[in-house]
């Protein structure tokens, strides 16, 4: 048998190449079988390490970070080509879990990382923005830019996404001439407007810290910064803020779309193009994907949704998922694409004890995988088989 395991991450637990390993060891274990581990990622954090191992080069940088202090960030450059991961610079992961900043954490540092790229040379610059601590609508990113954002007695308005509320003017006259002649793509993972209850500051403030009165305070001031916008371009802005994606990583999805002249992409479409997955499941027996968990979001264009799509495309007669729970039924799962799905809450339920020891709880779900390809004849499809007990 060929198998390719191409998962996401399993957040706070283990990075895709982590999860591919597990799994990979336990598929060993049960018997021989030609394996390739595709680590994928949906445009968040993950989508530089997938670029590397594509064969971009890592080049690392001192950049503002979400609470103002300096970070050393990576961008990926290949042939005229950057790759700028949001995370790397103004990342959730990088505030303290009980030092969140929900009003005042930037995207600075990640139009800095951009403007090293324009530096470099490149031409093409693609900008995956999951994993955001800020909800500050690319204000931080245009600053570092060359965008001045005033209040109205002129002088500059502070980063974070609190202050949008005062800004009265934005200056766009200093903005880094280059951009006119770069190709910019926006990796999106999520499709959430910049506005209202579906928009930035609804949906991911609470996890970036936000109370609901700070969670209404981001919305109105997004709305602010949006329509002051829409002046200094002189252009109706609304079509952008209803943009599916507008809201990506607190609303730099919106400042990616309408200040960098943004192509909009799905995460998942730009890295499986970057580590050509098509290419790798086709001819596959299996396909092992998967991420921490499968849920109603992951029917919106997550990763493992995303994988089984592709290799269903391309004839994979087999495509199974790991994951850390899911709470999706089985009619979903199968029209999800999945064959069978294993979960680590069937091994361990205890959930912390669960993410502590995902590694070798997924060799043993390995394990059980290639225990049910055998069940089958070698003139059989593993698709005829009934699922397993841990489905």
């Amino acid at each position: 048998m060929r198998v390719v395991i191409a998962p996401d991450k399993f957040k706070g637990s283990l990075s895709a190449d982590g999860v591919a390993e597990a799994v990979a060891g336990g598929l060993q274990a049960a018997g021989s079988c030609t394996i390739d581990l595709v680590p994928m990622a949906d445009g968040g954090d993950g989508t530089l390490d997938a670029a590397v191992r594509a064969g971009f080069s890592e080049s690392t940088r001192r950049v503002t970070g979400p609470d103002g202090s300096p970070v050393d960030a990576t961008l990926a450059i290949d042939a005229g080509t950057a790759v700028v991961e949001l995370a790397t610079a103004s990342g959730l992961a990088l505030l303290p879990p009980d030092g969140l900043l929900p009003l005042t954490a930037t995207s600075r540092g990640t139009g800095e990382l951009i403007r090293a790229a324009l530096d470099a040379g490149c031409s093409r610059i693609v900008l995956g923005v999951g994993g955001s601590a800020c909800t500050d609508g690319g204000a931080g990113l245009m600053a570092a830019l060359g965008a001045r954002l005033l209040d109205a007695a002129g002088s500059p308005v502070p980063d974070g996404g609190g202050a949008l509320a005062d800004v009265a003017r934005i200056d766009l006259s200093a903005l880094d001439v280059r951009i006119r002649t770069t190709e910019f793509v926006v990796a999106l993972d999520v499709d959430n407007p910049l506005l209202g209850d579906t928009g930035a500051a609804h949906t991911f403030g609470p996890q970036k810290g936000a109370d609901p009165q700070q969670v209404l305070q981001l919305d109105s001031a997004l709305a602010n910064f949006a329509r002051v916008l829409g002046v200094a371009q002189e252009h109706d802005l609304r079509d952008a803020i209803e943009t599916p994606g507008a809201g990506a990583a607190g609303g730099v999805g919106f400042a990616a779309l309408t200040v960098l002249g943004a192509s909009p992409e799905t995460g998942l479409e730009l890295v499986a193009d970057l580590v050509d997955l098509r290419g790798r499941v086709r001819g596959a027996d299996l396909v092992i994907t998967g991420e921490g968990s499968l849920d109603r979001q992951s029917l919106g264009g997550k990763t493992p949704v995303g994988v089984a799509r592709i290799a269903r495309a391309v004839g994979v007669p087999a495509v199974v998922a790991v994951c850390g729970v899911s709470s999706l039924s089985p009619d979903e799962e199968r029209a999800a694409g999945f064959d069978a799905v294993w979960t680590l809450a069937e091994l361990e339920p205890d959930i912390n004890r669960s993410i502590a020891d995902a590694a070798p709880l997924l060799t043993t779900i390995g394990e059980r995988i290639g225990q049910w390809t055998r069940t089958a004849a070698p003139s059989e499809d593993i698709t005829s088989e009934p699922a397993p007990e841990e489905a």
